[in-house]
C-alpha cells in the first residue's frame, strides 16, 4: 500500500503538510508539540493536569532486515491505523519519528490512568501484522509524562516522556513508565558517568579482572573469565552493573570491550597453554557486524592462538537480530573461536536458540545453583541441562558456586565445570598470577 492508511487525516493546521506525517497521515513532531503547547494554554486557568506519551516499536530494525522496507512500511501504517482507532475524540495520536509514535491525553489526569491506557495500546499492538503469506509481532515501550498547571513548558513535557522511555525500555521490553524527578536525577548521575567512563576508555583505565572456572572433580583451573573493573579518581569504584549498561546505551561499548579484550588477551599470555579465556560480548555488540573483525583482529595481533579464546553471549542479547548474531558467531567460529550461552535458562526460547547456534558451552545461571540444595525445582532444571547438554555434546559450567555443599551436588548430578566465589572472586593480572602460582589445584576444603 502507498501513502497514507484511508480514514486518517490528522492535518487540521491549515492544511499545512509540514504538520504531516507523509507515510501514516497522522501528524507529525512539528504537530504534537504544537497540540501541547495549545493545551497548555488552553489550561493556564484550569487546574486540571493532562498527559502524554511516546511509543518505541520494540526491535523494529530485524523486521526491515527480514522482510524488506516496503514491509516494514505497510506494519508501521497498521500501527498507525491501530493507534488512531484507539483514541477517543479528545485525545491525539502522532508519528514522531521512523518507529516512534506520540498521544496526548487530554482527559487523562493521573498516572494509574495514563498507565492502564498505554497499556492497552501496548496490548493493541502486540496483536500480529498481517503481510500476505506472513506475518510479524512487535512489542512496544511507552514513556508517559504529566503536565501540572503552570510546571513546565511543552518541550519540557517531551523531555520527560523520554526520560520515562528511556527507563521503560532499561527495564525490558513491553513495558510503561510514567516520569518522575527521581528519574531526572538518574539521568543526571547516568550522564556523569557516562562522561567519566569515556575519559577513562581513552586513557585505559578501564582494567580485566579475571576469575577461577575449574574442573569441578578435580579443582584444577581450566580457564578465566574476564570481567570489567573501573575506579575512577572522582566517582571512586563504579560496579559493572552500573557502567556497562551506561556503556551500552551510549555508545561506547565497542571501544570499552576492545580495550578490554585487548588487555585480557596480554595478561592470559603468561598463562599455561591449556588455559582459556571467557570474555562476555554485550547485545549491542551483537548487532555490530564489524564485531567478529575486531575480535580477529585483536587475536591476530597479540598472536593468541583463537581456540584459547571463549565468547560468552546471553540469550536476550541474540533475540533483538538474531540474524546479525547468527553471521558474528558463525564468523568466530570459523576461527576456532568457541561459543558458550552464559546465563541459560533466564530467557524466553533457549532450547530453540541451543539447537540453532551450535554452541561449544553452556553456563547454567547462578539463580539454579544458589537454590540447589533446598529447592526440587533447581535440582531437576539442572539434571534436565545436564542430560540435554551431554546429548548435544555440549560443555557445562555451573556460576554462582559458593559452598563446598553446592559443588559436591553439582558433582554428583554429573556437572564437570563450575566457577564462583568458592573456587575465587575475580582479580588483577597480577594476582592472577600469583593465584596460578605453578598451575596447582585449588584445594577442596576440609
Amino acid at each position: 500500500m502507498n501513502g497514507p492508511m484511508p480514514g486518517i487525516n490528522e492535518n487540521r493546521d491549515g492544511g499545512d503538510l509540514a504538520y504531516t506525517d507523509p507515510l501514516t497521515g497522522l501528524g507529525n513532531n512539528r504537530r504534537f508539540v504544537t497540540k501541547i503547547k495549545r493545551l497548555i494554554g488552553e489550561r493556564a486557568d484550569d487546574p486540571a493536569p493532562f498527559a502524554i506519551g511516546i511509543i518505541d516499536l520494540d526491535g523494529f530494525k530485524p523486521i526491515n532486515d527480514l522482510f524488506g522496507r516496503a514491509a516494514g512500511d505497510e506494519i508501521l501504517m497498521q500501527v498507525a491505523l491501530r493507534l488512531h482507532a484507539a483514541m477517543d475524540r479528545h485525545s491525539t495520536i502522532t508519528r514522531i519519528g521512523a518507529d516512534e509514535f506520540a498521544f496526548l491525553f487530554p482527559m487523562t489526569f493521573s498516572e494509574a490512568a495514563v498507565t492502564e491506557q498505554a497499556r492497552m495500546l501496548i496490548e493493541i499492538l502486540s496483536a500480529p501484522y498481517d503481510l500476505g503469506e506472513r506475518s510479524a509481532r512487535l512489542s512496544a515501550s511507552v514513556g508517559c509524562a504529566l503536565y501540572y498547571v503552570g510546571s513546565e513548558s511543552a518541550e519540557d513535557m517531551v523531555r520527560k516522556a523520554e526520560t520515562a522511555l528511556y527507563h521503560a525500555k532499561r527495564n525490558g521490553r513491553g513495558g510503561v513508565v510514567v516520569y518522575t524527578q527521581e528519574m531526572e536525577d538518574a539521568a543526571k548521575r547516568d550522564t556523569r558517568i557516562e562522561q567519566a567512563l569515556r575519559r577513562a576508555v581513552s586513557a585505559e583505565e578501564v582494567e580485566p579482572y579475571f576469575q577461577p572456572i575449574v574442573d569441578l572433580a578435580t579443582r584444577r583451573i581450566i580457564g578465566f573469565e574476564a570481567l570489567a573493573r573501573w575506579t575512577d579518581r572522582d566517582l571512586g569504584s563504579v560496579s559493572p552493573g552500573v557502567f556497562i549498561p551506561i556503556a551500552e546505551e551510549r555508545g561506547i561499548i565497542g571501544a570499552l570491550s576492545q580495550l578490554l579484550l585487548r588487555k585480557a588477551i596480554g595478561a592470559a599470555q603468561s598463562w599455561p597453554g591449556e588455559l582459556f579465556l571467557s570474555f562476555n560480548l554485550s547485545p549491542s555488540q551483537l548487532v555490530d557486524q564489524n564485531t567478529a573483525d575486531h575480535i580477529l583482529t585483536t587475536l591476530a595481533r597479540a598472536s593468541f592462538d583463537p581456540r584459547r579464546l571463549e565468547v560468552e553471549i546471553t540469550e536476550t542479547g541474540m533475540m533483538s537480530d538474531p540474524a546479525s548474531a547468527e553471521k558474528i558467531v558463525q564468523d568466530l567460529r570459523a576461527e576456532g573461536v568457541r561459543i558458550s550461552l552464559d546465563d541459560f535458562g533466564t530467557g524466553q526460547s533457549s532450547l530453540g536458540r541451543l539447537r540453532e547456534f551450535h554452541f561449544d558451552k553452556l553456563k547454567i545461571d547462578q539463580a539454579f545453583v544458589a537454590s540447589v540444595l533446598s529447592d526440587r525445582a533447581s535440582e531437576h532444571i539442572i539434571r534436565a541441562i545436564l542430560a540435554m547438554c551431554d546429548g548435544l555434546d555440549i560443555e557445562v559450567v555451573a556460576e554462582g558456586i559458593e559452598t563446598e555443599q553446592q559443588a559436591a551436588r553439582l558433582v554428583e548430578f554429573g556437572c564437570r565445570g563450575g566457577q564462583g566465589y568458592l573456587f575465587g572472586k575475580p582479580a588483577g593480572a597480577a594476582a592472577t598470577m600469583r593465584q596460578l602460582g605453578g598451575f596447582a589445584r585449588l584445594p577442596a576444603a576440609s
